[in-house]
């Protein structure tokens, strides 16, 4: 992960070997879950509505990495989804 313009970026390779960069939206920890979440957007210029997505994050001896989460529990995406709702509730205030 990458810091720029006081912003925390993904980059990523898609299948074809583009590079992709997503716009961090926030990092959180769960008590409850014992995990940190990363919530993500690909980043954009434009003032079109973005895909938000979610991955876990994992910590090594190489930093950082994201895990897709493969929960099938309703609690832990209630969660993420309350995380969402709380920010975007932050954002209409602001």
């Amino acid at each position: 992960m990458s810091e720029e313009h006081n912003h925390e970026h993904i980059v990523a390779i898609d299948e074809n070997g583009n590079e992709i960069v997503y716009a961090v939206i926030t990092r959180v920890y769960s008590e409850e879950f014992e995990k940190e979440y990363v919530l993500f957007a690909e980043h954009s210029d434009s003032d079109e509505p973005v895909e938000v997505q979610a991955a876990i994050v994992v910590e090594d001896e190489e930093g950082d990495r994201l895990v897709g989460i493969e929960s099938d529990s309703d609690a832990e995406w209630e969660f993420i989804e309350s995380v969402l709702a709380e920010l975007a509730d932050e954002e209409e205030e602001a």
